[in-house]
């Protein structure tokens, strides 16, 4: 007997479709990387201390002009912004340092103040 889509043990999932398009094969491989890493992580709740801190470490920098490693949220990687702050945009909620600007809901932390 010839196997067909209702043969137990088929590939019931692609056998109606024998073509993928390239988007999907795409979002596929990176689902499964996306797996094989651990996943998205998710962004910290920041308590009032931490949220103390990263507004001082940044005022510090922003006066003094001292540089000021402050750790980044990013789903995949650990990110860190090292530099001097040299504005800070309180209605867009962002500051540029170095020449280049960063959403402060992203700052999540300080690393060893004064490095």
């Amino acid at each position: 007997m010839k196997a067909n889509k209702l043969t137990p043990g088929s590939n019931l999932l692609w056998e109606s479709s024998r073509m993928i398009l390239p988007e999907h094969k795409e979002r596929i491989n990176d689902h499964r990387d996306e797996v094989r890493r651990g996943g998205r992580r998710v962004r910290p709740v920041l308590d009032e201390q931490e949220a103390e801190l990263i507004a001082s470490a940044i005022a510090e920098s922003l006066t003094e002009r001292v540089p000021v490693r402050l750790r980044r949220f990013d789903p995949y990687e650990d990110c860190v912004i090292e530099g001097i702050v040299e504005r800070v945009d309180q209605a867009l909620r962002r500051i540029r340092v170095d020449g280049e600007w960063f959403a402060l809901d992203d700052i999540i932390g300080v690393e060893n103040r004064g490095w």
